[in-house]
């Protein structure tokens, strides 16, 4: 085979997906981080931009954060502006779907091109060093006695940790419908928001508090797994006697409109990234638990969440 002719054929072949991803040029890619910076969603985006450099499928990749509305200011305005690009990306989660239901912004998620589920975490309560409770059972007391005395402060309305503070506050007989919840556009605001007392209690992932509890200035009382955090030593909702759990996946989508094939390449590009070291070093770091999910399964999944989410507002007089 003349010479022209096989790099006219590889050049084909590549640009309909059918060579492996080390044949194939790497992209620039641009990820869009629908919260502001310090939080779950902007360390999830800037390791998993990372993992995809490392592993050889992008050449680059650049960041935007835009943080509002538990992810709907950022989701709005990639689906407007990324429309068609194969080259870009969008993390979420279940944080935007309570977003979505208790928002009911313009946009949808279903606007977007699911790709892939990417970890799990669970929710970790704590106080400030100042607190003058000490224990969760210190702050069920109170939430008992006076709901609305309690300052609940966490992710954007509809987040995970609003979900727990409002099942925790049905689970011991309090009424749900005033809890006393602040939320924040992004994990810095509310740990400053922690650290200088201005709320209760706070909630999120272990990594965003890992700091701060290693150096004594929040005090963790409790996280919503099952079974406690392997290597971590905070008793679970359930061994105090508070029948919750609930967990915070974070995934990826992509642009409106790319076709299948484009979708099958960022897909496979997202794979191959989870494989790295890079994103296995970012998973320890944090104490995420890896939940890769890709494809019809990813997208059925995102769908019975999005019920169950909303069955378990209702249930909670969130909506």
């Amino acid at each position: 085979m003349r010479r022209d002719t096989f790099l006219k054929s590889m050049a084909a072949l590549a640009a309909a997906g059918a060579l492996p991803m080390t044949a194939q040029a790497a992209e620039s890619l641009k990820m869009m981080i629908p919260a502001n910076p310090g939080g779950g969603w902007d360390t999830t985006g800037r390791a998993l931009g990372t993992a995809l450099q490392a592993a050889g499928v992008a050449s680059s990749v650049t960041y935007e954060n835009k943080g509002g509305a538990a992810g709907a200011l950022g989701l709005a305005q990639f689906v407007n502006a990324q429309k068609g690009d194969p080259n870009a990306l969008m993390v979420m989660g279940a944080v935007m779907l309570g977003g979505i239901i208790t928002g009911k912004p313009p946009v949808s998620v279903t606007q977007a091109t699911p790709i892939a589920r990417l970890t799990s975490e669970y929710n970790v309560f704590v106080l400030p060093e100042n607190s003058p409770f000490k224990t969760m059972k210190d702050v069920i007391a109170q939430l008992k006695k006076d709901p609305g005395s309690v300052k609940w402060g966490g992710g954007s309305r509809g987040s995970t940790e609003h979900i727990a503070a409002a099942m925790i506050a049905t689970a011991v007989g309090a009424d749900a419908s005033k809890i006393n919840y602040v939320p924040f556009r992004g994990g810095g605001e509310a740990t400053a928001a922690i650290l200088g007392g201005n709320v209760t209690v706070g909630g999120s992932g272990y990594s965003e508090f890992q700091q701060y509890i290693e150096s004594g200035k929040m005090k963790p009382i409790g996280v919503t797994s099952s079974q406690r955090l392997k290597g971590i030593n905070i008793p679970t909702l359930k061994e105090q006697g508070i029948d919750v759990e609930i967990g915070n996946w974070r995934g990826v989508y992509a642009a409106p409109g790319i076709t299948a094939a484009q979708r099958q390449a960022l897909t496979d590009m997202v794979v191959k990234a989870t494989k790295s070291k890079a994103w296995t070093e970012a998973l320890e770091k944090n104490s995420w638990t890896p939940a890769l999910m890709t494809g019809p399964q990813f997208e059925d999944f995102v769908d019975r969440e999005f019920a169950l989410l909303r069955a378990t507002m209702v249930k909670a007089g969130m909506i």
